[in-house]
């Protein structure tokens, strides 16, 4: 990896203290519009699949940019309506306003709001870029950032944050393991996919947790308050209404936002600039296939949609406190990352397809990835840019890809400024980085192309990088994320288990263990991390939300040596599945030797069809001993105690005082018989498909005053 000047401070270095210890002089900022709307037309448009072009304008494009400067150090950023751009242009864009400006072009932040309506400035699966536009835009983004930097003036920064949640939901969804699809090579590869979740008969959940803060950054004149710029940020991918050219939905909110702030501008003063940049939307759209039936959001127009959006902008907004001794810093690195690459088959077969259409555009979805199969292979590896900027308390980091929202909360509850908004799509378009567990769910998001094309782990490398260089801008260490204790979480640790999962991981192969017994798990993929759990009001503190994982074939694998014959399991269950789709809907636990059922093994799962559709069983051996009463509805949180003292097994769901049910069994377990799963039972047979959460386990059973307290604490 190599970095740019403004970025060789490390933390091992007494340098980094210059950044909070350094004067400043007076906080100024500047802003400008500058429409981008391209002369020529027909123009390409990229954002779908194949090429189209447009020949008319339904709203205009612009070129939104803020210059702000603490007399140390001056720092722009502009956000274009664009689906996206590539580095070297914006590399080339930024050479050509660091000659007309006193800004550094490693001090250029320039990201695209992603509207798919836009001209194409690069290009992207079966659409080339525009090639009389790519100059044309790279004037118009020197312009920008000179106009604004002209318009300096004294000034003060401000931070606002509210959440809203009807206006952005997951767009990903799980398939059930019985419904892959095939990827574009022909092989059945899809788990999860964009929009599964219109058919609920064919999903299990969402594979990822969504991000609903819209965050702003507002800047007005020192003094007087005259509003100079807002800069919002909001994770939802595009409207996808207005025919192109189109802003979007980003261009409403802004003119919304302009409208309802300062109205008409004053003769002779530069105007108010507002700008919607894009959140870590790579998995986001507005739609919420939870529920059932259409709820407004989505029967909203688009300018419908930008006004609701708007409304819940100016609550926070008229919340917004200011400040005007504020020190900017910025830092950028430039990281060389691979691209995954075909391998001999894959390329002979992509050559053949390729070689018949001859000069032609692709105009199918195989034609479309035989030819960047083609690309990728020709590239091997690209160079992208990431970036940490801080103005006071309020930071900025940046990533050029389709970010999922997953990655965003990485990044933003690690941050050593709480105050922190993630631009995505900044400074070149290089496709979606899915957090690497998620390569493994496969769908369109992970299909190697100039749009998906860089190696499995660039997610965890740029999030690395990005708060590496948050810290080297603030002289501070980022913020490990823990999540808060409820009342729950105290019960649960003052009886004293021998392990406790909260499974609030953001990624990796480990479960922590939350007891003082450091009995960390492993986590066997496929998982999906970070999505919200069960009881938020009992395990987490000021209105934190708690977090769970999905369990999509994968099991939490764990070795407790001191379990005996009695012992103890509370937990919480999430089912995916519908339980009329396989005998058994799946195995929430179960304890026995890896790979294996034998008789000492047992299990506790959820009957499926024509066997208990919905109630919980228990197997001891390889029969089934005995069924629940109730049936668990489908993607609903239930909480379960196992209790198994001697010979006798009670289960307990969701704080009643009277077991599911009761049963006796003969099976006794032999020496070093130690081994748990949760998320499937040791056979690895009808795995658990859907969440489990707050796993508390003990090596004694536990009597009913102590299980009184745990069920409802």
């Amino acid at each position: 990896m190599k970095y740019t000047i403004c970025s060789l401070i490390t933390l091992a270095t007494p340098l980094l203290l210059l950044h909070t210890t350094q004067t400043h002089a007076e906080f100024r900022a500047g802003a400008a519009i500058v429409d981008v709307t391209p002369a020529k037309f027909p123009v390409f448009v990229n954002g779908g699949m194949t090429s189209r072009n447009a020949d008319q304008v339904t709203t205009p494009v612009n070129a939104r940019a803020i210059v702000v400067d603490d007399g140390n150090e001056r720092v722009a950023i502009v956000v274009v309506d664009s689906c996206m751009m590539p580095r070297p242009l914006l590399d080339d864009a930024k050479a050509l306003a660091a000659t007309r400006t006193s800004i550094s072009a490693d001090h250029m932040l320039i990201s695209a709001t992603h509207t798919h309506s836009a001209p194409a400035s690069m290009g992207c699966l079966g659409t080339d870029a525009d090639p009389n536009y790519v100059p044309y835009l790279r004037e118009k983004l020197a312009e920008a950032i000179a106009t604004a930097e002209a318009n300096l003036e004294p000034a003060e920064i401000g931070w606002g944050s509210i959440d809203a949640p009807d206006y952005t939901a997951l767009r990903r969804w799980i398939l059930r393991p019985d419904k892959l699809r095939d990827d574009p090579f022909g092989n059945p590869t899809v788990r999860a996919n964009m929009h599964a979740g219109r058919n609920w008969d064919e999903v299990v959940g969402e594979s990822g947790p969504e991000d609903p803060q819209l965050a702003m950054i507002s800047i007005r004149a020192k003094g007087g308050g005259r509003p100079l710029a807002l800069l919002s940020n909001f994770s939802m991918h595009y409207f996808s209404g207005p025919k192109p050219l189109s802003a979007d939905y980003f261009g409403e909110f802004c003119n919304e936002m302009q409208t309802r702030i300062a109205g008409k501008p004053e003769n002779g003063r530069p105007p108010f600039v507002a700008i919607m940049s894009h959140g870590c939307s790579g998995d986001i759209w507005r739609k919420d296939y939870k529920n059932p039936e259409p709820i407004k959001v989505e029967q909203l127009k688009i300018e419908q949609y930008a006004t609701g959006l708007a409304n819940f902008a100016m609550k926070a907004y008229d919340e917004i406190k200011y400040q005007s001794d504020v020190p900017v810093n910025m830092a950028e690195a430039r990281m060389e990352l691979n691209y995954r690459v075909p391998n001999k088959q894959l390329l002979e077969w992509s050559q053949k397809i390729v070689t018949e259409m001859g000069d032609r555009l692709p105009k199918s979805q195989q034609e479309i990835y035989a030819r960047e199969q083609i690309m990728l292979h020709e590239r091997q590896s690209t160079e992208i840019v990431v970036q940490g900027l801080r103005m006071g308390d309020i930071g900025i980091a940046t990533t050029p890809n389709e970010t999922y929202a997953l990655t965003g909360l990485k990044v933003k509850l690690q941050s050593p400024l709480k105050q922190t908004m993630v631009i995505e799509l900044a400074n070149g378009g290089d496709g979606y980085i899915p957090p690497p567990e998620q390569h493994m769910l496969g769908g369109y998001n992970t299909w190697a192309a100039r749009s998906a094309g860089l190696e499995e782990n660039a997610e965890p490398k740029i999030v690395e990088t990005a708060l590496e260089l948050l810290e080297n801008v603030t002289g501070e260490n980022r913020q490990p994320f823990v999540q808060s204790h409820g009342t729950a979480v105290t019960n649960i640790l003052n009886a004293k288990p021998a392990a406790y999962w909260r499974l609030d991981e953001m990624q990796g192969l480990r479960a922590k263990d939350s007891s003082p017994n450091h009995t960390d798990a492993i986590l066997e993929p496929p998982i999906a991390f970070f999505l919200s759990g069960p009881a938020s009001d009992i395990f987490c503190q000021n209105h934190e939300l708690n977090r769970s994982a999905h369990f999509a074939g994968g099991r939490l694998s764990a070795r407790l040596p001191e379990l005996k014959t009695d012992y103890t399991i509370v937990f919480w269950c999430w089912n995916g599945m519908p339980t009329v789709a396989r005998e058994v809907t799946g195995w929430m636990f179960g304890r026995g030797r890896n790979w294996g059922l034998d008789e000492h093994s047992e299990s506790l799962g959820l009957g499926g069809v024509d066997n208990h559709p919905g109630k919980l069983i228990f197997q001891s051996g390889k029969g089934i001993k005995a069924v629940g009463k109730t049936v668990l509805e489908r993607w609903t949180w239930n909480q379960i105690a196992f209790i198994r003292k001697g010979d006798t097994i009670h289960v307990y769901l969701n704080g009643n005082s009277e077991p599911e049910f009761s049963t006796e069994t003969e099976s006794s377990f032999p020496a070093r018989y130690s081994n748990l799963f949760f998320g499937g039972r040791s056979d690895q047979i009808n795995n658990w498909e859907g969440r489990l959460d707050e796993i508390a386990v003990f090596t004694r059973a536990l009597s009913a005053d102590e299980l009184k307290v745990l069920i409802k604490p």
